[in-house]
């Protein structure tokens, strides 16, 4: 009976990263004077401690920030366009697949500028509504002036 083991074996369970953070374990160490335990106030939070700067800044700042609106002369040109086909703003909001909401707020000028709707405007009613050719006639596809 040589080889047998004359020393008891003796078995632990193993310890993971996540027990030895929980409260109980952190407690026990504290304790024992192994580790030192600081509570950490506030951490964890994000937030910024520049209060004093941002407000500084923000006393200063005067610059009124506004969206910019489709021009009058956009409007006029829109309005005189569609009376001159004799289309109501439903009428012409169906042909360009948008709502007539949509065609009241170019024609009273508070719309923001959106390029695809003013250039389906353009094209359904025949006529510029922006730029240096305002008010004129578009001309064919395929057929340019050569002047």
């Amino acid at each position: 009976m040589s080889d047998w083991q004359t020393q008891p074996t003796v078995l632990t369970k193993r310890t993971t990263a996540k027990d030895r953070r929980s409260t109980s374990a952190v407690n026990q160490a504290s304790r024992s004077g192994n580790v030192d335990v600081d509570k950490k106030y506030g951490a964890g939070g994000n937030q910024q401690r520049t209060g004093q700067k941002n407000t500084a800044n923000l006393d200063r700042e005067t610059e009124e920030l506004k969206h910019e609106a489709v021009s009058k002369d956009f409007s006029k040109h829109l309005r005189e366009a569609r009376a001159a086909k004799g289309w109501t703003q439903k009428e012409m909001a169906q042909k360009i697949n948008e709502k007539p909401q949509v065609i009241q707020e170019y024609e009273q000028g508070k719309a923001l500028p959106n390029n695809q709707i003013q250039s389906k405007m353009e094209r359904v009613l025949g006529f510029h509504l922006r730029g240096k050719d305002a008010g004129k006639p578009l001309q064919p596809r395929g057929k340019k002036n050569k002047t």
